[in-house]
């Protein structure tokens, strides 16, 4: 059956099937919504708060609390769109402010310019370069870090 849940702040409806995810509700908007760990629940790039009818989701599972307990933009509306399947009508998500970076190589082109948008950390959520602020090549080399270990820890935990 065809549940609709509403998109914040884009002003936009989605209809989802019963028991389909949020992630593929804004991955049909064409929005560009990362899934480093390929919707295992695992990143926290897909992280977005629920406005409204958080009872109409499934419930939230254990790996999906772990991941949310080490963002630091976690609040207790959070949840990962990949693990947060409708169930019932009355959903609003708000698509969080912010940029996730996905691609280093399009941030690389960057360096040096200022950030049009608060750019935020593809695993944590945090704001690593501020709307406004010098993106720096500093800031790049540490990202680029953290995805490497990352990937590893991803690749390690797949095989496990």
């Amino acid at each position: 059956m065809v549940k609709t849940i509403r998109l914040d702040p884009l002003a936009y409806e989605a209809a989802v099937q019963t028991n389909t995810n949020i992630l593929s509700a804004l991955l049909a908007h064409e929005l560009n919504v990362l899934k480093e760990c390929g919707g295992r629940g695992m990143c926290a790039t897909c992280h977005v708060f629920i406005k409204q009818g958080m009872d109409s989701l499934s419930p939230m599972n254990r790996r999906e609390q772990r991941t949310l307990e080490i963002i630091t933009r976690s609040q207790t509306n959070s949840r990962l769109a990949c693990q947060a399947r409708v169930m019932d009508e009355g959903v609003v998500v708000e698509v969080p402010t912010g940029m996730y970076i996905n691609a280093i190589q399009d941030v690389n082109a960057l360096i040096g310019r200022r950030a049009e948008q608060d750019l935020l950390h593809p695993i944590t959520g945090q704001v690593v370069v501020e709307a406004g602020k010098l993106i720096t090549r500093s800031i790049i080399t540490q990202l680029e870090e953290t995805r490497f270990q990352v990937g590893e820890y991803l690749v390690h935990t797949r095989d496990a």
